[in-house]
């Protein structure tokens, strides 16, 4: 029997994860370490959005009437290098953009939201190592270093006193950790993977203004810039694969994170909303699980192909913040890989139905528009060398 070896699922990894929960884009993938002998690979993912509403705040100018794409396109880019220096030590070392958001709702401020943006860049590299005591077991570990900067706009009716906030954090960088373990069984091409990823602190240097005046006009006992603590999420990830027959793998993944630690409550902004809100933060995200399944299977020495679903987890209701307006999702990839001699190439397409949501403000929470039947569609490559 013969069996499908090396990551087969990155076939189904190819495209940024536009079906994952939060603000995952990366999902802090580390399947590179488990490639064969040494190997070097770029990757580039594009996603469209189409995440349009209505809107339904009776103080909006445009009650009533329909919300234009709310998502802007974006691309993501990737770096993975894995070193094997002997047969129980290996090395990788990965850049990519682990978070990131791109939301913004067209129209004016007397509309229910329009003009609310936020704007989330990041990027990160890791380095890890791994050790095998045998074929069977091994452990990896290592650090990463993180930069996130982000813009934040509070836009429309909705928004009350705080219409025209906006939000602008400095890039910081910091340092996390990762560490795991993994089981395998290379007559079969099993292959079970967990990884915990720390949590990450930062401190973002923070403008805030409202219409475009520092607060310390306003309100002159309160800085205009200061700094912003903010938690990029801890996290567990569960890899597996398995052949079932021969030339045909089975694989998954599992990624927990914990969203609800990020909070962004910059000191104008608290002070503001803390008299209503114990907990004030410019975003509310529940923490995510997100499940992938696939199979992959191999025509011949060169050709393999893939189909995966996924699925990320909702929230306890459908009211979210305007800031994400989706609740879960549900996608399919397919996925291809040409081999040839040291080179391999994958790419694949995603097509992601995002949960309906109600974006609220207000305390308590109030409905100010409906999100429905919205998705995205991803598509992606990444080109490998083993050397």
């Amino acid at each position: 029997m013969k069996f499908l070896t090396g990551t087969a699922a990155i076939l189904a990894a190819t495209t940024s994860l536009a079906s994952a929960g939060g603000l995952d884009r990366s999902s802090q993938n580390i399947n590179i370490l488990f490639e064969r002998g040494n190997y070097v690979e770029l990757s580039f993912g594009f996603t469209d959005p189409s995440v349009d509403g209505t809107d339904t705040s009776p103080f909006s100018s445009a009650f009533g009437e329909s919300i234009g794409n709310t998502g802007s396109n974006f691309t993501t880019a990737g770096f993975g290098l894995k070193y094997q220096f002997t047969d129980k030590t290996s090395f990788a070392l990965i850049i990519d953009e682990p978070y990131g958001s791109d939301v913004t709702y067209p129209g004016d401020n007397t509309t229910a939201l329009g003009g609310t943006e936020a704007i989330v860049d990041s990027y990160a590299v890791t380095g890890i190592a791994r050790y095998k005591f045998d074929d069977n077991w091994s452990v990896h570990g290592g650090l990463r270093y993180q930069e996130i900067s982000a813009n934040v706009t509070l836009s429309g009716a909705a928004y009350g006193g705080l219409n025209g906030y906006n939000g602008a954090f400095e890039s910081d960088g910091a340092f996390g950790y990762l560490i795991g373990g993994a089981y395998e069984r290379p007559d079969i091409a099993l292959r079970v993977a967990l990884t915990y990823n720390s949590k990450i602190t930062h401190d973002l240097r923070t403008t805030e203004t409202i219409n475009g005046i520092g607060v310390n006009l306003i309100n002159p006992t309160l800085a205009a810039r200061s700094e912003t603590e903010v938690e990029a999420p801890e996290s567990i990830n569960l890899d597996f694969q398995s052949g079932i027959a021969p030339d045909t793998l089975l694989f998954g993944n599992v990624r927990y994170a914990s969203y609800e630690d990020t909070v962004v409550s910059p000191i104008f902004f608290d002070a503001a909303v803390e008299p209503t809100i114990e907990n004030t933060s410019l975003t509310t995200i529940e923490d995510s699980t997100d499940v992938s399944l696939g199979v992959a299977r191999r025509f011949n020495e060169n050709w393999s192909g893939s189909i995966a679903v996924g699925w990320s987890s909702k929230g306890d209701d459908d009211l979210v913040s305007p800031l994400a307006p989706r609740n879960g999702s549900q996608s399919i990839t397919l996925g291809a890989r040409y081999e040839q001699d040291a080179m391999v190439i994958s790419g694949g397409i995603r097509y992601t139905a995002l949960g309906d949501a109600r974006p609220e403000t207000g305390t308590p929470d109030v409905e100010r528009a409906v999100f429905e039947d919205n998705s995205a569609v991803s598509v992606g490559v990444r080109v490998g060398f083993r050397f």
